[in-house]
């Protein structure tokens, strides 16, 4: 009998015990939320700089349509340049994503492609591009200096570059619009801006 007492106690105070570490864990893991800021799409140094003038182009799309990337826009919004490959499975998956965002925020989509015109011509079988124009140019890419891909740069109605960076994710494409609505570079610069506020 006093077996069963002394096993009933040990049992409760490992449980009382599990409990204390539990809730130590689940402060530490609010801690790690609280301190881990957002982060946003992945800006190089390298480039024209966000604030600056895009590059200007005039030249035709893989279907011959003349585009104009840089300038003012046509019709007075936004340009999301956004530089892939063919070849690239990161890029395959976000496009229906850029599709999306795309309608939803009403800018326009450049995509922006180098490679051999059989890779151009399988992607283009397999996606509907409807609004998005499609580019195939190395001199856009090295005039933006792209290292690597997917990357975005988002341009205002004036040809001014608002946000760039590698968009790996929808939280990638996304934060280049956030980026441009908030007025900051990134989100990773809005953060820190945050906090020197509250300090």
């Amino acid at each position: 009998m006093t077996f069963l007492i002394a096993s009933n106690i040990v049992l409760w105070i490992a449980l009382l015990g599990v409990i204390v570490v539990m809730l130590g864990l689940v402060r530490q893991v609010g801690l790690l939320h609280e301190r881990s800021s957002p982060m946003g799409a992945m800006i190089t140094d390298h480039g024209p700089d966000i604030g600056d003038k895009a590059p200007e182009f005039d030249l035709p799309d893989h279907f011959g349509r003349p585009v104009r990337i840089g300038g003012a826009s046509e019709r007075g919004r936004p340009t999301l340049l956004m530089f892939t490959a063919p070849t690239c499975p990161v890029c395959d998956k976000l496009f229906p994503i850029i599709q999306s965002i795309a309608r939803a925020e009403n800018i326009g989509v450049v995509m922006i492609s180098d490679g051999a015109a059989e890779e151009h011509a399988r992607f283009l079988k397999s996606h509907e591009l409807g609004q998005i124009r499609y580019v195939v140019s190395a001199e856009i890419g090295m005039a933006f200096q792209v290292g690597k891909i997917p990357y975005g740069v988002l341009l205002d109605a004036e040809g001014v570059i608002r946000a760039k960076g590698l968009t790996n994710t929808r939280e990638h494409l996304e934060s280049l619009l956030e980026a441009d609505k908030t007025g900051f570079a990134s989100l990773q610069q809005f953060m820190a801006s945050r906090k020197k506020t509250a300090a």
